[in-house]
């Protein structure tokens, strides 16, 4: 099945993508509002307490979702795997430090459970099969796959055997990769939300790459969001207006936190301006405006912004016209300034007083 997907070639793919699935209790898609998840990944720096704190933050702040990074030392890494970056000078070996981040399947349970009360999408992703296991037992109702796992077979077979909707990030994967990802997890018919991500620490603008999220909504004919590693609100805000159906944030709650992530993340507050600039975004997308209809609706604020025509100086009956004795000035309501060359010229059938309004039936000709 798999082998003939890929052969039939990405342009057109053998199997449609549904347009929306459920996450939860939520529907994610085409014509429903943006999921913002809010990623703690290894910011709670092996404390349950802190991962906790997170969670109510997180909530707090507004996200829909809240994700975490599952991992399992012994299952994903050797003692041998080198530091992305040494930063933990607590931790003899990445592998230790992994360890450190483990929590028990009780742990995972409680968060899991805090997250739901809290109104919140409970995420997190494994890096293992036996990760995907303890995640199963937990309860989770979709799967976010870490860009380092997108080439992952077995634990995407596992995870197929679910049924659950996946999120899948695209941060270190070239085109063939994400060909076969797409097309793997596609033949094993599984929901695919694709985020464009760049996995650079922090990410700037130069690299966050919008051009790729109508780029993959068309390759891929999938939902697509963004997984933003710039530590900034704009990024997010810039995709929302592209209509992307997901968008990812790391989160901290302090800028002085511990961690290789807190340059790349949003504080909270952060979060929640993020939050309610996709919503606003969101309002605006979904109402576009007639220009005539809306002049009308603002027609009460015309008299008060624009300007007439009105004499400069106390202007006699039988007067003609000439521009030196016209001046535009507020409110509005009488004649307008575009029509000032029609004015000039013409006889004043009365008095007018400095700054009163010329109208049309004061002027000879203009009736």
């Amino acid at each position: 099945m798999i082998s003939a997907l890929v052969s039939c070639g990405v342009a057109e793919w053998c199997i449609r993508m549904a347009t929306s699935f459920r996450l939860g209790e939520r529907t994610v898609g085409i014509g429903h509002p943006c999921l913002v998840i809010g990623e703690v990944a290894q910011a709670h720096d092996g404390s349950l307490g802190m991962a906790h704190a997170f969670v109510d933050a997180i909530a707090d702040a507004g996200a829909d979702a809240v994700k975490f990074q599952t991992h399992i030392a012994a299952a994903e890494s050797t003692p041998a795997e080198p530091w992305r970056v040494p930063f933990s000078p607590q931790d003899a070996t990445r592998y230790d430090y992994w360890r450190r981040m483990e929590f028990t399947e009780e742990g995972w349970h409680g968060l899991a459970q805090h997250a739901r009360s809290r109104g919140l999408i409970f995420l997190s992703s494994p890096f293992s099969v036996e990760a995907v296991e303890l995640l199963e037992r937990v309860g989770v109702p979709g799967w976010k796959i870490a860009s380092g796992e997108v080439n992952n077979q077995p634990m995407l077979d596992r995870i197929a055997w679910t049924g659950l909707p996946v999120l899948l990030s695209s941060g270190m994967s070239n085109l063939g990769e994400l060909d076969w990802a797409m097309a793997h997890l596609r033949g094993l018919g599984l929901p695919v939300l694709l985020f464009q991500c760049t996995t650079l620490y922090p990410c700037p603008p130069e690299k966050v790459g919008l051009n790729l999220i109508p780029f993959f909504r068309e390759r891929y004919d999938c939902l697509v969001g963004l997984s933003d590693h710039s530590g900034t609100i704009y990024a997010g805000l810039a995709a929302a207006t592209l209509g992307v159906e997901a968008v990812e944030v790391h989160v901290t709650l302090s800028r002085e936190m511990f961690g290789p992530d807190v340059p790349v993340s949003l504080t909270t507050t952060e979060l929640r301006q993020l939050v309610e600039g996709i919503r606003f975004i969101e309002a605006m997308r979904a109402h576009p405006v007639d220009k005539d209809t809306l002049a009308g609706e603002v027609a009460s604020l015309r008299a008060a912004f624009n300007k007439s025509i009105v004499a400069q100086t106390d202007l006699p009956a039988g007067t003609i016209l000439d521009g030196a004795m016209l001046a535009l000035k507020k409110p509005g309501g009488g004649i307008p300034g575009n029509r000032l060359a029609e004015v000039v010229g013409r006889r004043l059938r009365r008095d007018i007083r400095a700054d009163e309004q010329i109208r049309e039936h004061d002027l000879e000709g203009i009736d």
